[in-house]
């Protein structure tokens, strides 16, 4: 068990990926940066899916900058600090491009 989220394009294909352990608490912290709290189901995801748009990731993306101080150079920062920011930004830029990205909650 545990939580693999995945963003995805218009066209289906996987753009972001971050993978927590079922007791990994850093998990929440993703969820609650997309504001996506209902799709935390404990030990994974619901296994349910949401569209996100650009402003929604921009949101999130100053949320993260926020929590994990962005003067902190990316090297510095923790695997899921790195994770949780790669995943919000690769998420950002297909927005950026398409409208909007697919969160995948598993």
């Amino acid at each position: 068990m545990g939580h693999d989220i995945s963003g995805c394009n218009n066209a289906g294909k996987e753009v972001a990926y971050a993978r927590f352990s079922m007791g990994n608490y850093n998990a929440i912290i993703l969820y609650s940066l997309l504001d996506a709290e209902k799709y935390y189901a404990g030990v994974s995801g619901t296994g349910e899916s949401s569209i996100f748009t650009f402003q929604q990731m921009e949101e999130a993306l100053n949320a993260c900058n926020q929590l994990f101080d962005s003067s902190v150079p990316q090297k510095e920062m923790n695997w899921d600090q790195k994770q949780i920011q790669d995943f919000i930004l690769n998420c950002l830029e297909t927005a950026q491009k398409e409208g909007s990205v697919k969160v995948f909650f598993c």
